[in-house]
């Protein structure tokens, strides 16, 4: 890597160091030193060992549980940096949290997401990198540039492999409604059909019912979605798709998994014989199932970052 002016350097706060580690050794840089602890009041410290005056600071942090921690850990680190001198911020940010908070679905709700970015400029961050928001619009939240990478040519890579030119006996479902388009231009990367699953609640107190639009019927479906939390949604998909459409199989995918909640035990329980997943959230040793299997995106955010600081074009990576 050719560095010009300003030095660049790669900061980890705690939520997913393995993955700044990844992008620092791809970069040929090392890890900048740095230590952020909690006080036994719960406060959080930040200790910045190195001179960034002056410097292109990079600083990996997922927004993912424990959210609020991770999230304050990522404020204080930009702030520490901003009354360092540091000539440019940046908030690598793989799992933006508080993402689904997008909207007011009810009165007197909060719009969080527009929060957290506010929180965000405010501490002094430059720009955001980040992967598949779970609503796009989120971007317009910030005043500041926001890169959202997408994480489905890395999945449609994967799939690819697998099914070869067998690709009329593979279709592309989205979970609910609103996967549409993220089902649609993963379905169009693998020249595959495309299927959806509609749920609705006819009436009160009565379980939802789940509708195909589409024809799955001996085929071998790939479930897509942004993010798998707590897995309700996949499995009862999975299982319409097997039992009302006639699937032959069922394998998941998604850019984050949060896999919260009782997520791991459904997905054990679950028709879905594979679930595919980036490692956007770090998975601890509990979570990981033989069924899920995780591809690494450190090469995707370690190319975006050399764009962003050789000032070349990252829009090329979104499509």
């Amino acid at each position: 890597m050719n560095f010009h002016g300003k030095d660049i350097k790669i900061f980890s706060a705690n939520s997913h160091p393995l993955m700044a580690a990844r992008i620092s050794e791809n970069l040929g840089l090392p890890l900048g030193r740095s230590v952020v602890k909690t006080f036994s009041d719960g406060e959080i410290s930040v200790s910045i060992n190195e001179s960034v005056r002056g410097s292109d600071v990079f600083v990996v942090q997922s927004t993912c549980a424990p959210v609020n921690n991770h999230l304050m850990e990522l404020l204080i680190m930009i702030d520490a940096f901003k009354r360092a001198s540091a000539a440019r911020i940046t908030a690598v940010i793989p799992y933006f949290g508080y993402a689904r908070q997008d909207r007011k679905a009810k009165a007197r709700d909060p719009i969080s997401a527009k929060l957290v970015a506010d929180l965000i400029t405010t501490a002094g961050a430059d720009r955001v990198l980040t992967m598949d928001l779970h609503a796009p619009q989120i971007q317009g939240f910030f005043n500041i540039p926001v890169d959202n990478l997408v994480g489905s040519p890395i999945l449609a890579n994967y799939f690819r492999d697998i099914i070869g030119d067998k690709n009329d006996e593979y279709t592309v479902v989205s979970p609910d409604l609103g996967s549409v388009t993220r089902a649609r231009n993963f379905a169009a990367r693998l020249d595959c059909p495309i299927a959806i699953v509609d749920k609705r609640r006819q009436r009160a107190n009565v379980s939802e019912v789940m509708n195909i639009i589409g024809d799955v019927r001996g085929k071998k479906v790939i479930l897509l979605d942004d993010m798998i939390d707590t897995a309700g949604t996949l499995c009862n998909a999975a299982d319409a798709i097997i039992e009302k459409g006639g699937a032959q199989s069922v394998v998941a995918a998604a850019t984050h998994g949060v896999l919260s909640g009782p997520a791991i035990e459904r997905i054990k329980n679950s028709a879905i014989e594979r679930v595919v997943l980036l490692d956007t959230v770090p998975l601890s040793p509990e979570k990981q199932l033989d069924k899920i299997t995780v591809l690494p995106i450190s090469p995707v955010f370690s190319e975006a970052i050399e764009r962003i600081y050789e000032d070349k074009p990252v829009s090329i990576m979104f499509v």
